[in-house]
């Protein structure tokens, strides 16, 4: 299976589809995004394995959230459930799919550390704040083949995670197969998806005044959004047949 090109504005066009699912239940929406954010961030605090667990289940809980924009665009109601859904449907192959993101996070920092950057790596891994921001500017410094392959390294893995989950959800890919079709779709459009991120960036600075109240909003919107990129760019068959002979295809078809 391989993505369609899609041109430079589909960038935008894709927040607006977000938020067209988002206007379908507000309410539920920020209160499953909310539910979503507080629990990852609550594993994450439990010493030791908080992290790796967060990083293992992250792919099931996106699913979930996927399910639910599934269900909204087919004309079905928004539920709690599907929070978990992720949890219920293709469960192995999701918690899988986080275990290679875990370890490919790992091997890359062991990269970073034997191309120079063991102090940096050191002090991001310490999960404690740095005082003095000298001490971070001077790692970084001493770091740069280090940070700059990690950095490419880093960017590899987000692209090849981008639709994975989906792609196992409702294409039955394996996760390795996943991976290779994400990686490639967002090469493949690399020009509508900067346009994506660059936009997005710009309404997190948004979100964030004064006191962080836009990101009730602007998390799950980030989340519906994610579901019209890959649907966008993984048509139905019906659909790319649509597409190939010209007509319009609309958020309501």
């Amino acid at each position: 299976m391989e993505a369609r090109k899609v041109n430079i504005a589909n960038g935008w066009l894709w927040i607006k589809q977000g938020y067209w699912l988002f206007k379908k239940s507000p309410v539920l929406w920020m209160v499953l995004a909310a539910l979503g954010a507080i629990g990852l961030i609550g594993i994450s605090t439990i010493p030791v394995i908080g992290d790796p667990l967060a990083t293992l289940l992250f792919p099931a809980l996106l699913a979930g959230y996927m399910i639910g924009c599934h269900a909204l665009e087919h004309d079905e109601e928004l539920e709690l459930s599907h929070l978990l859904a992720g949890f219920h449907n293709n469960t192995s192959q999701l918690v899988t799919l986080g275990g290679i993101n875990l370890i490919s996070q790992m091997l890359i920092l062991g990269v970073m550390m034997l191309t120079g950057g063991a102090t940096l790596v050191s002090i991001l891994m310490s999960g404690k704040p740095v005082d003095n921001p000298e001490i971070l500017a001077h790692a970084a410094v001493g770091a740069g083949i280090a940070l700059t392959l990690g950095m490419a390294l880093i960017s590899v893995l987000l692209m090849s995670m981008q639709f994975a989950p989906m792609l196992i959800i409702f294409n039955k890919m394996s996760p390795v197969e996943a991976l290779k079709t994400s990686l490639q779709a967002c090469l493949r459009n690399i020009l509508p998806l900067t346009l994506y991120g660059a936009m997005m960036l710009l309404f997190m600075m948004i979100a964030s005044i004064p006191i962080m109240l836009g990101w009730l909003v602007l998390l799950p919107v980030m989340i519906s959004s994610m579901y019209a990129i890959y649907r966008d760019l993984f048509p139905t068959p019906t659909e790319l047949a649509m597409a190939l002979e010209g007509e319009t295809i609309t958020p309501d078809q």
